[in-house]
């Protein structure tokens, strides 16, 4: 893969740090540089949330790499559970609640490609969808829609069967943390359409 620029997008990871850890490792024996795209959902179930996070927050090794975060619907949740639960929010009130408001974007819209958590409706104008649908929304497994001529990338509905790419729509949960794998779509930046190829891990459990 050299002389491509490539995007890695992971799937996700819900507290699997040594699956994260894993698959970082393979990402960055098959390329010496390129972006790795987080799709959300770094935090709960699994057994080491903060771990996950630190690892993210810490940032790339190189800065050959640049590394992206996407707002999953776990990490609306704890945002919003820490009101209640202060207990939940030490990394939050050391640094992380501006991180997650400076740095955790929704969505990422380029000219080849959509990344997302969950989806995008295609029936409501794609400036105006928000976080109800882009980090909630499901979508059928079999469809593909024309996303306004772009490829869609995203994680959260998980199935032993992803990563599965279906036209123009690409599922990277494989459901690390209920015994699948953490997998990530790779993308040649400068090529339209879906991925080249994925890189997986075995789950957590």
């Amino acid at each position: 893969m050299n002389g491509r620029r490539l995007t890695f997008a992971v799937g996700d990871i819900h507290g699997c740090l040594a699956q994260l850890d894993t698959l970082l490792a393979s990402i960055e024996s098959i390329a010496a540089g390129g972006r790795v795209i987080f799709l959300g959902d770094l935090v709960d179930r699994g057994p080491d949330s903060r771990g996950v996070v630190e690892r993210i927050m810490a940032g790339p090794r190189t800065t050959d790499w640049k590394w992206m975060t996407l707002k999953g619907n776990h990490e609306a949740m704890l945002v919003a559970a820490r009101k209640g639960r202060p207990e939940m929010s030490l990394w939050l009130t050391n640094g992380g609640e501006e991180t997650m408001a400076s740095e955790l974007p929704s969505i990422i819209i380029e000219r080849h490609r959509i990344f997302v958590h969950a989806g995008v409706d295609e029936n409501i104008p794609l400036d105006e969808q928000g976080d109800d649908i882009l980090l909630w929304m499901r979508t059928d497994p079999n469809y593909s829609g024309t996303y306004w001529g772009r490829h869609v990338c995203h994680g959260h509905t998980p199935s032993r069967s992803n990563p599965r790419t279906v036209g123009n729509r690409t599922n990277v949960d494989s459901g690390a943390v209920f015994g699948g794998m953490l997998s990530c779509a790779v993308f040649d930046d400068d090529r339209e359409g879906g991925p080249i190829d994925f890189l997986v891990t075995d789950g957590y459990g």
